[in-house]
């Protein structure tokens, strides 16, 4: 399976050099110039990494991470810029961001940045409760072993649940990891995703607790 890049940049001709070299290497690349699309398809299609312009029409680079890390998505990034100073590359890692180069970008060391980056997040990002293992990296869901179709949304909540597994998990909770803070969520999105979770997951493993949120326990 290659691994699938979101390429943010409003230099045409430069994102089109960038994006001929990632796909020459064997990634799979999706361009996006615009910030606001770009978030947009963050939240229906899944990417194992990011990479990122800092100046960008709209909102920065920075802020459009910032959105991303507040929504609850952990993609690893890396950030494409020609700033020199040193308080906003500090900014851009608070908001979390993990290694960034300096443009006129060498292509060689790029190709080592990515590589470095994601050896370095995976074997962070698989997760197993009893037959139920999630790759958090990959956004996939796995029981007995056998990949388990799921929503972006779907797979939030179910990150969500095996986390806090035995813990009660509010309705505060899942709003905020299943829609960022430009979106309205719903309960009854919430209801649907939890019958679905509950076919996979196993009925007597998740609990509706009244008034408050829900608990998985999952079988020892």
């Amino acid at each position: 399976m290659s691994t699938k890049i979101l390429l943010l940049e409003d230099d045409l001709l430069f994102a089109e050099s960038l994006e001929d070299f990632l796909e020459e290497e064997g990634f799979e690349v999706k361009t996006v110039h615009n910030p606001q699309l770009a978030l947009e398809l963050t939240y229906t299609e899944k990417f194992n990494l990011y990479l990122l312009d800092i100046n960008l029409p709209l909102m920065s680079g920075i802020e459009f991470l910032d959105a991303l890390r507040q929504s609850g998505d952990s993609t690893p990034a890396i950030f494409l810029t020609s700033y020199q100073d040193k308080e906003v590359m500090k900014e851009g890692f608070l908001k979390g961001c993990d290694d960034y180069l300096k443009k006129p970008v060498d292509l060689e060391e790029l190709h080592l940045r990515i590589s470095s980056v994601l050896k370095r997040v995976r074997g962070e990002t698989k997760q197993c409760s009893g037959d139920i293992c999630i790759d958090i990296e990959q956004k996939r869901l796995y029981k007995n072993k056998k990949e388990i179709e799921l929503s972006i949304r779907e797979f939030d909540l179910i990150a969500l649940f095996l986390h806090n597994k035995g813990q009660v998990v509010t309705k505060e909770m899942i709003f905020e990891a299943l829609w960022p803070t430009n979106q309205e969520g719903s309960d009854g999105a919430v209801r649907v995703y939890i019958t679905r979770l509950k076919k996979i997951l196993g009925d007597e493993t998740l609990s509706n607790i009244r008034g408050v949120g829900y608990k998985y326990e999952p079988k020892s």
